[in-house]
């Protein structure tokens, strides 16, 4: 599972880099949650959260300031969470999940996307069921059982607990995501390398070699749509 979860990080910075794509989704999600209750994360844990993600993009300041003031100042700008299911090249499964504040333009540019490159649009249902909601977050620093001794002793329970690479990354029920990251904290840990709720795939498969580049444009240009905040899927794309 471990290994799973690198590679979607990995994939994530190598086409972020140079760009700031993920920087208007993030101030767009800040935007929204700080709308959704008070613009003090001390005081919103679901702003708490978006902000603990962001950082560990290193998303700057300004962005995140820029978007809580946008909701101090009463902005009345409104999103809509939406989920789509579909299928890609070879029956590949893919989750994408949108904040929009014109959910026919959305709808129509996410099944655009999928109908133009060898995908199709599933109804409601169709491939969440092959997915897990997780709460992953992962540290430096830190043994796999200097990790474990600390959920042990905050009495937090855990899926499993992975040494991946120089980090090592939890995986727990997503209610458990602040119970994790508390244990950590009190421990002296307060930089993580991941901290996000993700859909994680119960059973990947491998495509075969001619469908590979299919499936990677299919991802990219979900991915690059504007009201696009996620997409999820259940393909190994390997190291």
């Amino acid at each position: 599972m471990g290994r799973k979860w690198n590679n979607i990080k990995d994939k994530k910075a190598a086409k972020d880099a140079n760009t700031s794509r993920i920087y208007a989704k993030f101030g767009r999600e800040i935007y929204v949650a700080a709308r959704r209750g008070e613009p003090d994360p001390d005081a919103n844990q679901g702003l708490k959260f978006v902000l603990e993600r962001a950082k560990t993009y290193n998303v700057p300041r300004h962005i995140i300031d820029k978007a809580i003031d946008k909701a101090k100042g009463g902005s009345e700008e409104n999103y809509d969470e939406l989920r789509y299911e579909g299928f890609g090249p070879n029956g590949s499964m893919i989750i994408v999940d949108a904040l929009t504040n014109n959910v026919n333009r959305t709808a129509s540019e996410v099944r655009a996307a999928f109908g133009k490159n060898g995908g199709n649009m599933g109804v409601s249902g169709s491939v969440a069921y092959m997915f897990d909601a997780t709460a992953v977050i992962g540290v430096e620093g830190k043994t796999e059982d200097e990790v474990l001794e600390i959920l042990m002793e905050a009495d937090v329970d855990v899926r499993d607990v992975i040494p991946e690479d120089d980090q090592v990354v939890v995986y727990a029920e997503p209610d458990q995501f602040h119970a994790v990251q508390e244990a950590f904290k009190n421990a002296g840990i307060t930089e993580f390398t991941v901290a996000e709720l993700t859909m994680l795939a119960q059973n990947e498969i491998t495509l075969p070699d001619d469908a590979v580049a299919k499936f990677e444009k299919l991802i990219d240009v979900l991915e690059d749509l504007e009201d696009v905040q996620q997409v999820y899927h259940n393909v190994n794309l390997g190291e």
